[in-house]
């Protein structure tokens, strides 16, 4: 079938200008002879193409998968972030029961604050050390006041503490009524008035915060405390 180039180069039974190594090459006159080959190199096609659907298609579903993961991640970072406890803001005191016996540990130092007495003068909080100071904005507690100011030793002051600028009335003995106009002592303890509840701070003589009372209840939860700061 081959025929020599003009200048007499090529095989002369095959096609002139193929690579040695193919060997002969023999193109039959009737081209059905290569319906066999014709097959095989289509089911090959066929075969290559679904591959390539496949790896497509998961290519496709792959991509929104990992957009929700990735959402997901972000999620539960934000809400571990908002939940995970925080530390107490620099210079305020912790709030803790006592629960009495050896003598407590200071908390942190008393606040220079200047409230108003009964006739709207300022005092300041320091020159009334030690002291019991009860915070009677949202509870009277006339009881538990008048429990705490026969229970004070000599020396030690009482004081009941109510927002804004008017004190409380004299009403218990011994108790030395003041407004916090500003609201101070709260915001430094991060303390909100809660119906019914009268927190109490134990102060010594030198302004240290010794002990933070929740809520004031019997003597017994803080009288041991109580006697201390006249030492």
């Amino acid at each position: 079938m081959g025929v020599p180039d003009a200048d007499g180069q090529g095989p002369p039974d095959g096609l002139p200008g193929l690579p040695p190594e193919w060997g002969r090459v023999v193109v039959p006159d009737d081209a059905s002879a290569l319906a066999d080959e014709a097959r095989q190199v289509r089911r090959e096609l066929r075969r290559a193409r679904t591959g390539a659907g496949r790896r497509t298609g998961s290519l496709r579903l792959g991509l929104p998968t990992l957009i929700l993961l990735v959402s997901v991640l972000i999620t539960l970072a934000g809400l571990a972030a908002v939940t995970w406890p925080r530390a107490t803001r620099s210079g305020a005191p912790t709030v803790l029961p006592h629960g009495g016996g050896a003598a407590p540990q200071p908390v942190g130092p008393l606040p220079a604050l200047d409230l108003v007495g009964a006739d709207d003068t300022p005092v300041p909080l320091r020159s009334l050390l030690p002291a019991m100071i009860i915070l009677t904005d949202a509870c009277a507690c006339a009881e538990q006041v008048t429990t705490a100011a026969t229970a004070a030793p000599p020396g030690v002051t009482v004081v009941t503490v109510t927002a804004g600028r008017r004190a409380g009335s004299a009403s218990v003995p011994g108790v030395r009524p003041l407004g916090d106009p500003a609201g101070g002592l709260r915001s430094y303890l991060h303390l909100s008035a809660q119906p019914g509840i009268a927190p109490a701070l134990l102060v010594d003589r030198q302004g240290s915060l010794v002990r933070v009372v929740p809520e004031l209840g019997p003597l017994s939860d803080y009288g041991a405390d109580l006697a201390r700061l006249a030492g």
